[in-house]
């Protein structure tokens, strides 16, 4: 397929760092209890708008689109910014930093396999670099604030919800779709298994230790 085919438009990167720093910030300031200061809130949107990017293309060797574009980096920051303003007004909207982490996914992850495909990269290839895209953002926001990461923990189906997305986009470019409609699906899919997931409890079965059998002793005849 022709490299053309898949360049992604830089307002649709635009839009997924703006949504990254508002959820970024918005989660961030309402953490209370680690008392993070201002500068910490807009680091923590920062690092959920670039993180994905950022691994995204240090996983596909190009230059870094959050340190080659401007805007980038003044969408995101501003976007914080704004998260960081708005948190005493939505305290208690825990579901809207749900959402917005669902669809920024969504979006992280259509961007990752579409340049991944644009670059030549394989379908298999392709799936991985998208789910990377997607879950980069929160995986780096967990790491600076030493939580457990969210994509490996019990319940929350970030990996399957971006590579559920991620794997519909590949299937529909290869049968010809636009770009465009195949990224939308993608957003759709993701954010759809990502919100189905917390809504309904959908989880994969916990890790268990095996513990070995104790051997029963043996009985002779004089007992």
């Amino acid at each position: 397929m022709s490299s053309t085919t898949f360049q992604v438009a830089l307002w649709i990167e635009l839009l997924a760092a703006g949504l990254g720093g508002l959820q970024g910030a918005l989660f961030a300031a309402g953490e209370r209890h680690r008392r993070i200061d201002l500068l910490g809130v807009i680091v923590i949107g920062l690092a959920v708008a670039l993180g994905g990017s950022l691994l995204r293309d240090v996983v596909l060797n190009q230059p870094p689109v959050v340190i080659w574009k401007n805007w980038y980096l003044l969408v995101a920051g501003a976007s914080a910014v704004l998260g960081m303003l708005l948190q005493p007004a939505l305290a208690r909207a825990d579901w809207l930093i749900t959402v917005l982490d669902a669809v920024v996914m969504g979006l992280f992850g259509a961007i990752g396999a579409s340049k991944a495909l644009s670059l030549g990269v394989g379908e298999a290839g392709a799936l991985v670099v998208g789910v990377i895209g997607a879950i980069g953002g929160g995986m780096l926001r967990d790491v600076i604030l030493s939580l457990p990461i969210s994509f490996l923990q019990v319940g929350t189906l970030y990996a399957v919800a971006a590579g559920a997305g991620a794997g519909a986009l590949v299937l529909l470019t290869a049968f010809g779709t636009p770009i465009l409609v195949a990224g939308l699906v993608c957003v759709v899919v993701t954010t759809s298994v990502r919100l189905a997931a917390v809504r309904f409890g959908w989880t994969f079965p916990e890790q268990r230790a095996v513990r070995p059998r104790r051997p029963q002793p043996v009985k002779t005849p004089a007992e």
